[in-house]
């Protein structure tokens, strides 16, 4: 295709051009990872850690089979990020008083400290987003936002019910 093609100069690529909707979502959500990961640097996390360490803030000990479904991620990756936070000293992982075969995760003391970080990473996240969106706006755009994620339930596989909650929490 010449370059001169306005197929190439749209920020809209060609094969997309049917659901602009969702290439808008899929660009806000690169945006937003971008951001957050920018903002989560500074605190020595990386994307997607913070919420794991949110589910072990909210729940306390869990197991890493139950972290594993309650975040909808794969085991191989839940490892990698779970290996990446322990020698941050983070989390600890050790066996389950329970059953030993099981391995239990639970936040630190220096991982519990980051808490107020994260929680000022999402503020300050949420706060540069809606800039320029009144209350109303907002509420809309949260309300439409989860018609859209209930609409993509089924497609995603998911049974519409959010992964259940590590027991205990």
């Amino acid at each position: 295709m010449p370059a001169n093609d306005p197929a190439c100069t749209d920020t809209t690529p060609s094969a997309a051009r049917g659901g602009p909707v969702g290439i808008a979502l899929a660009r806000v959500a690169r945006m937003h990872r971008l951001a957050a990961g920018r903002r989560l640097r500074e605190l020595d996390l990386y994307p997607g850690q913070e919420m794991m360490m949110m589910r072990l803030w909210d729940c306390g000990p869990v197991r890493q089979s139950e972290l594993i479904q309650s975040l909808g991620l794969d085991a191989s990756t839940v490892t990698k990020m779970l290996q990446r936070l322990e020698q941050c000293g983070h989390v600890r992982r050790g066996p389950d008083p329970a059953d030993r075969r099981a391995v239990l995760v639970e936040a630190t003391e220096e991982g519990r400290s980051l808490r107020a970080g994260v929680e000022g990473v999402w503020s300050d996240l949420e706060k540069v987003s809606l800039n320029g969106l009144d209350p109303a706006d907002r509420a809309e755009l949260a309300r439409l936002l989860g018609l859209v994620a209930d609409n993509l339930r089924a497609e995603a596989g998911e049974s519409g019910d959010c992964p259940p909650p590590p027991r205990g929490c």
